[in-house]
């Protein structure tokens, strides 16, 4: 197991002329030749099997990176797959999902939901994502308010937000990838608060346990970590206000990738709201492929894990009950979906 502390600068990653302004294609640059140096140290790995997993913006991530390892050739792998989970694979399609995933879940009363009918919908399309009208603005800036502002842990609707509830407290570095049509009028308007500092961000999350450890001296000096490096820390407010979103969406990245007869999968928890599981269904059923095993669901433990659907060499997978970090809340369900991923099996 191979893991990437990317873009430089997150971590305890850096760049050696500490300038860290960068973009979706400098990083998978980066990452591709972080990779062909680990395999230059170690070539007896080249014999293995070789896949590809991102989480979260690794939607991003993942597929531009396989996408060079898949063609560019300057490392010779056996090259299989490449999985995402909770990912952020299309902008339009994120945003739009999240409104009818809110509504469904309870969270918009029907005076909301029928404003956003009423002021973003025509002739039984809506349009929630970069709707010129006003009136529709205002009514996803309440809507967006419920869902990030109010206190409800947007990673896991369903478990409590540690640290309690804080009403009016905007995640706006977090959720930056959200609704980026609307944000200069709400901000204008002054329908969003204040940037939160680093000590809110990711908002909900308790993350003292891993900060406290990749902190302690023995485990710093274990990974080599340079004295120089200041401590490690969850998110880098300094990366974030400088990186440059190259990708709208993946949809070309990933129609190349299974062209070439890569494996995909495309896995989500389903009570996420960063990266929601609608919007990334509808991700995969719009690449275009025939279906070759219907919506069912899956087992483990005995239990009903989520539900599935295959077309051809991509997969769309829920994982029932999960947030956005399926492998910490699901660890059983998602060792399972692993392992019959890796061996290209049914779940």
């Amino acid at each position: 197991m191979l893991y990437l502390e990317s873009p430089a600068g997150v971590g305890y990653s850096y760049s050696d002329d500490q300038k860290y302004e960068t973009n979706d294609d400098q990083v998978a640059d980066d990452n591709y030749l972080a990779l062909q140096s680990f395999f230059t140290k170690f070539p007896n790995f080249t014999e293995n099997d070789f896949f590809i997993f991102g989480e979260s913006y690794g939607g991003i991530y993942a597929p531009t990176l396989s996408l060079r390892v898949a063609t560019e050739g300057a490392i010779k792998l056996n090259f299989r797959g490449f999985a995402v989970g909770n990912g952020l694979s299309s902008f339009a399609l994120n945003d739009q999902s999240l409104i009818y995933f809110g509504y469904y879940h309870g969270l918009f009363g029907e005076d909301l939901w029928r404003d956003l009918n009423d002021n973003c919908c025509k002739d039984g399309v809506c349009n929630f994502y970069n709707n010129s009208k006003e009136d529709c603005s205002v009514s996803v800036g309440r809507a967006f308010g419920i869902v990030y502002e109010s206190g409800l842990n947007e990673y896991a609707l369903y478990l409590d937000c540690a640290g309690g509830a804080r009403s009016q407290t905007a995640y706006q570095r977090t959720m930056s990838h959200l609704f980026k049509s609307y944000r200069e009028h709400w901000q204008a308007n002054n329908l969003l608060s204040s940037t939160p500092t680093l000590g809110e961000v990711p908002p909900c999350i308790n993350s003292t346990a891993q900060m406290n450890w990749l902190n302690r001296v023995d485990v710093r000096k274990a990974l080599h970590i340079p004295d120089t490096l200041p401590p490690w820390d969850i998110c880098s407010d300094l990366v974030g206000r400088q990186y440059n979103t190259v990708y709208q969406t993946v949809k070309g990245v990933y129609e190349k990738l299974l062209s070439l007869g890569v494996r995909a999968l495309v896995y989500n928890g389903d009570t996420d709201m960063a990266c929601n599981f609608l919007g990334d269904q509808w991700f995969v059923e719009q690449l275009g492929f025939k279906t070759t095993l219907p919506y069912q669901h899956w087992v483990c433990d005995g239990q009903i894990a989520g539900f599935y659907q295959m077309f051809g060499n991509v997969t769309f997978l829920t994982v029932k009950g999960a947030g956005h970090m399926v492998p910490q809340w699901a660890p059983s369900p998602a060792l399972s979906m692993l392992k019959s991923f890796l061996k290209d099996g049914l779940y």
